[in-house]
């Protein structure tokens, strides 16, 4: 099996910009930097990409069209692979509910998949609904030892960050240390049994080793 999952958070969006807890969708519109994220990601892609999907979110459509346009694939649609559901923190951006996003993500990450966000979704609801997804891929297509190419799925840098940590056994103090800056990605290769070897994650190669737990919010909240 030589293909592979590349999970992509999606370009600048004007909520990124603007720093808000944009998670409900549709969402955000990218801005022209996110534009031209999405189109620099396509032209510097060294791997052949065979599908181009996306979420139901209008950053992470534009972002498969900028992709999938200049790869000549055309992009689909995927349900289920949105951004973590905020709740009642939705389009904030004040210090206090950054923080309170932040606190419960880091519960999530150290293995408290049960802690919810105010009105909004537990860690393993996340979970629940976005690996599915990705395991339908895999079947269908990187199992397949005829395969070959990539698989690239533009999603949401909160969403990516948990559920590769958890497929690949990624360390969750490395994965609250590492947020993914607009259109960088998380890289996992298919192996035996199932199981997820995470091989990239933004510009960082394995061994994926822990640092601190990150002590101040970092200005994107959901990278």
């Amino acid at each position: 099996m030589s293909g592979r999952l590349v999970l992509v958070r999606h370009g600048q969006s004007f909520g990124n910009v603007e720093k808000r807890l944009d998670t409900r969708p549709p969402g955000a519109e990218l801005t022209e930097l996110g534009h031209e994220q999405a189109r620099a990601f396509a032209r510097d892609w060294k791997h052949p990409v065979g599908v181009v999907a996306h979420s139901v979110a209008t950053r992470a459509r534009q972002t498969a069209a900028g992709i999938g346009g200049h790869l000549d694939v055309a992009p689909h649609e995927l349900d289920d692979i949105y951004e973590v559901q905020v709740g009642h923190l939705e389009d904030r951006n004040d210090d206090a509910a950054v923080e309170q996003f932040d606190s419960i993500y880091r519960r999530w990450q150290l293995g408290d998949l049960d802690a919810s966000m105010p009105g909004g979704e537990s860690g393993r609801q996340v979970l629940d609904r976005i690996v599915p997804v990705l395991t339908k891929l895999r079947i269908r297509h990187l199992d397949d030892h005829d395969w070959q190419d990539d698989i690239v799925v533009v999603s949401h840098g909160a969403a990516i960050r948990l559920v590769a940590a958890v497929l690949a056994g990624v360390d969750g103090r490395f994965a609250l240390d590492h947020h993914l800056a607009n259109t960088e990605s998380v890289v996992l290769s298919p192996i035996t049994d199932g199981r997820w070897s995470c091989v990239q994650w933004g510009e960082l190669a394995p061994p994926f080793y822990a640092d601190k737990l990150p002590e101040e919010s970092v200005p994107d909240p959901m990278g």
